[in-house]
């Protein structure tokens, strides 16, 4: 037995919990969904912190300022998103074609159940920070290169193993991170999911177009799959 007094909690009184970990996370969770929905510059400390329940000290503790909670949600969640919704799908798949047409048919799935369209979440900090801070810009653009290196490289597999002779695969990575990124502001302001399909559809027929190139200059940018 230790030689420490330990006090036993009064009858009727709860005990004290220290869970700083999971305030941070919920700080987190708060901040990360008032940025989509209002912007960063929208969303006061004041309200994150009634939000998620915590004091000024508790927050202070991990972020010092309101910048660095934007940092951290752009680093771990917005980060986190572009590798769950974009990065994973496109390694898993079997092709990077086929990895970038099921995200998009997804996310348009989503969309459509969801009923509305907030935008991508790296668009919409983009939108708004890139220019305001460069730190902010730095992160943003850190998020934005490490997805179309993940294309990039998934594209690069499939030339070793004989596929995608014609194509270079940093320009079809910018290309498709681009159009996805665009089709994503057109559905957020016509609230309109749909966009991401015509998107989808017009890279298939441009895959499909000769476009009055000579045979050895044509590019194939994204091939439909047949449906199994």
């Amino acid at each position: 037995m230790s030689g420490e007094n330990t006090a036993l909690p009064r009858p009727g009184r709860k005990k004290r919990t220290n869970d700083p970990e999971g305030m941070r996370r919920r700080m987190l969770d708060v901040a990360e969904e008032s940025f989509q929905a209002r912007g960063y510059h929208a969303s006061s400390l004041g309200d994150l912190m009634a939000a998620a329940g915590v004091t000024g000290g508790a927050l202070h503790h991990h972020f010092p300022t309101k910048k660095a909670l934007a940092l951290a949600v752009i680093e771990e969640r917005v980060a986190g998103a572009v590798r769950q919704t974009w990065i994973e799908p496109v390694l898993a798949a079997s092709t990077a074609r086929e990895g970038v047409r099921a995200v998009f048919e997804a996310v348009a799935a989503e969309l459509e159940r969801q009923g509305y369209v907030r935008g991508c979440p790296l668009n919409n900090l983009a939108h708004e920070l890139s220019l305001a801070d460069d730190e902010f810009r730095a992160a943003l653009a850190k998020v934005f290169a490490g997805w179309r290196q993940a294309i990039a490289d998934k594209m690069r597999d499939d030339r070793r193993v004989g596929g995608e002779g014609g194509i270079d695969p940093d320009r079809f990575a910018a290309l498709i991170v681009a159009a996805y990124s665009g089709s994503m502001s057109m559905a957020k302001t016509t609230q309109d999911a749909g966009v991401l399909r015509e998107c989808l559809a017009g890279l298939v027929d441009l895959s499909s177009s000769q476009g009055g190139l000579p045979a050895k200059r044509r590019r194939r940018v994204l091939r439909r799959q047949p449906i199994r």
